[in-house]
């Protein structure tokens, strides 16, 4: 169990508040609301501006753009994890008649497919559903603008498509899907297609004069998966909550991982950011924040979390631009993490160690590298090297005396026990590493031999 912090410090409260207010004022916002998660549960909330004649809180919608996404996301791995299709699997196989059908699910999710980043036809935000009644009217006649796998290119059209995909298989549409299988085991009872009240109205603010313009509210039509969604700070910090902990009613742990793991390569002049399936990666100093931006004309949001540290922040804002809110939000993350570090978990032994994984700990030397090898819980073993580099990795149990490594270089790779006669460990194979108990010992074990007589004094290149 997580340790209970307190709520926060007088001090970071007022820094959050001052870059809350600060935020506000500088883009002009008409009004903004942010929070914090830290634990499981929202440690800050507070909104600015005005919502018919009031402050935002808790529960005031606000439409949520391209964090649908990442509900899509979800939907499509729960099919995944069920084993009614698989990333690799071509989207023709199972949504048949798109002009993509070629397409592979898991580059849709990646945005690698190579399509359009819009459909054809109007700014697609702001123009009625009804003008692409069918899914075929979210692609264009060709597509593709980059070749398939070749680089990230982001596309709304893809999303629209995935949303398709859940629809087909699951036999009624996704929103349906998504209430059922997500937000309602969640609790996000404020998270919907459609507004309901209170909820923001969505404004433009005039560039060089401080007025306004109502943005249209249009019902999305085939592109609503890309980003129709609205939402409340109450819910997405729930979410954010979920995205930090995981929830085994929506996702298994292991695929929840997975979306936030790298899934194609960022721009070679943006090497902050990444993109992984259904999620944004932001890197910011030492820190990865996960997640996803939200932009459509007159809102604007941003849910990221920071796994090592525990903290989630949302904002949420009803202008269309003007505001930066990813680095605002993520500015909100590190007020907390840096001025009030996370407190961890006492420390205490492990409940029970089979006396075969106690055997294996402590020093083993691949050639003359020093490496380290710890048992976890749950038979999870921890393999590091006191060099540093991406060498070490942390390797899961298969269940037959073997484990597979899931992080670094190793990361895939099968480690194996050897034993002697007598039933005695001599040596560990990881992905062909040979591991021994002494620099290069004993020989028989080692590949290519050990030149004899072995270890010795004399200076190089002389015999």
């Amino acid at each position: 169990m997580p340790s209970t912090q307190p709520d926060l410090l007088p001090e970071t409260d007022r820094a959050l508040r001052h870059r809350l207010a600060t935020t506000q004022v500088s883009a002009r916002a008409p009004s903004l609301v942010g929070a914090v998660v830290r634990d499981g549960r929202p440690v800050w909330l507070e909104g600015r501006g005005s919502i018919d004649g009031a402050p935002p809180g808790r529960d005031t919608q606000y439409r949520i753009g391209s964090i649908t996404k990442t509900f899509v996301t979800l939907l499509v791995l729960r099919l995944r994890d069920e084993g009614r299709l698989t990333l690799a699997d071509p989207l023709g196989d199972h949504l048949p008649g798109t002009a993509i059908g070629d397409a592979t699910i898991g580059s849709l999710l990646a945005h690698t497919a190579g399509l359009a980043a819009e459909p054809p036809g109007p700014w697609w935000e702001r123009s009625p559903g009804l003008l692409r009644p069918e899914l075929a009217d979210v692609l264009r006649d060709d597509p593709l603008v980059h070749p398939p796998g070749r680089r990230f290119h982001y596309s709304n059209p893809g999303f629209a498509v995935l949303g398709a995909l859940v629809a087909h298989l699951r036999g009624k549409p996704w929103t349906e899907a998504l209430a059922a299988e997500v937000l309602e085991p969640l609790g996000l009872t404020r998270t919907g297609p459609q507004p309901s009240a209170p909820h923001a109205t969505g404004w433009a603010v005039h560039p060089w004069a401080d007025v306004v313009l109502p943005e249209p509210i249009q019902d999305y039509g085939p592109m609503g998966p890309a980003g129709e969604l609205w939402s409340t700070a109450g819910d997405l910090a729930r979410f954010a909550a979920f995205l930090l902990a995981g929830d085994d009613r929506v996702l298994a742990p292991a695929s929840l991982e997975e979306m936030r793991f790298p899934a194609s390569a960022p721009e070679a002049g943006s090497w902050q950011s990444s993109y992984g399936l259904g999620t944004q990666l932001l890197r910011r100093g030492d820190r990865l924040l996960t997640g996803h931006t939200g932009s459509v004309p007159g809102f604007l949001a941003t849910v990221w979390v920071n796994h090592d540290e525990g903290v989630g922040a949302v904002a949420l804002a009803n202008t269309t631009a003007g505001l930066p809110i990813g680095g605002f939000t993520a500015d909100l993350l590190e007020l907390v993490a840096d001025r009030e570090p996370r407190i961890p978990d006492p420390w205490q032994p492990l409940p029970h160690v089979d006396r075969a994984l106690l055997d294996l700990a402590g020093p083993w030397y691949w050639g003359p590298a020093l490496y380290v090898l710890r048992p976890l819980a749950d038979g999870w073993l921890e393999l590091g090297t006191l060099a540093g580099g991406d060498r070490g990795t942390r390797l899961r149990p298969t269940g037959d005396g073997t484990w597979v490594g899931q992080t670094g270089y190793f990361a895939g790779e099968l480690l194996r026990p050897h034993h002697d006669d007598a039933g005695a460990v001599t040596h560990l194979d990881l992905g062909t590493f040979v591991f021994t108990r002494q620099p290069y010992a004993p020989p028989g074990v080692i590949p290519g031999g050990i030149e004899q007589p072995g270890w010795r004094t004399d200076e190089p290149g002389t015999r």
